[in-house]
């Protein structure tokens, strides 16, 4: 039996002309308390932003958008949404891999980002790639004053952290086709024997 054909998705950065899908997707994704169309015109301008699209290549449509901010060697995710008809297809992961790929290009070493308590989706999507859990930010979210799971990654050079993005790499791969943004290939500075875990000043 044949198997699936392979989805294709075009990785590019997020445009201003984007930003009309963009406001289809967002208050779907995050409710009441979403992204105003102001506030991504002030993300694309921002120098410290990174911002990125993914777009269904059949049909031209935008699935998806993730971005972070690069702070030193700290990548914050700020946000990172999928059209609702295309959730549970492996975007969410495209759009991940895409930012940990083009922040490690970047000089980052580490990745962080909050999420709602009750998010136990996206929780589990950053799990999967390692995320950890160090802290809780109280009332952190304006609309409902719902807590924040403060999440970080360990050092994203180190080895045991390379083998884990390239085994989720290769189960996107088996259903996506995608050009990425930044090269997979990466030769780790470091040892597994060294122990480079996430700083006690990191931590929440």
């Amino acid at each position: 039996m044949m198997g699936k054909r392979q989805r294709l998705i075009e990785l590019r950065a997020l445009a201003d002309n984007d930003l009309d899908e963009v406001m289809e997707i967002e208050p779907v994704a995050f409710g009441n308390h979403h992204w105003s169309r102001q506030s991504f015109v002030n993300e694309l301008d921002n120098r410290l932003g990174q911002y990125y699209a993914a777009v269904d290549a059949s049909t031209g449509q935008l699935v998806g958008y993730s971005g972070f901010w690069l702070i030193g060697d700290e990548a914050h995710i700020t946000t990172l949404a999928v059209h609702p008809d295309c959730r549970r297809k492996r975007i969410g992961e495209v759009l991940l891999i895409n930012n940990i790929l083009t922040a490690r290009q970047a000089g980052a070493k580490w990745l962080t980002l909050e999420v709602r308590v009750s998010n136990e989706k996206a929780q589990n999507l950053y799990f999967k790639f390692g995320f950890k859990n160090l802290g809780i930010r109280r009332h952190y979210y304006q609309d409902n004053s719902e807590d924040a799971l403060v999440l970080w990654t360990e050092n994203i050079l180190r080895p045991e952290f390379l083998g884990l993005l390239n085994e989720r790499v290769d189960s996107v791969r088996r259903l996506i086709k995608v050009d990425w943004m930044a090269p997979l290939e990466f030769e780790s500075p470091y040892s597994l024997a060294e122990e480079l875990h996430i700083p006690e000043e990191k931590r929440a």
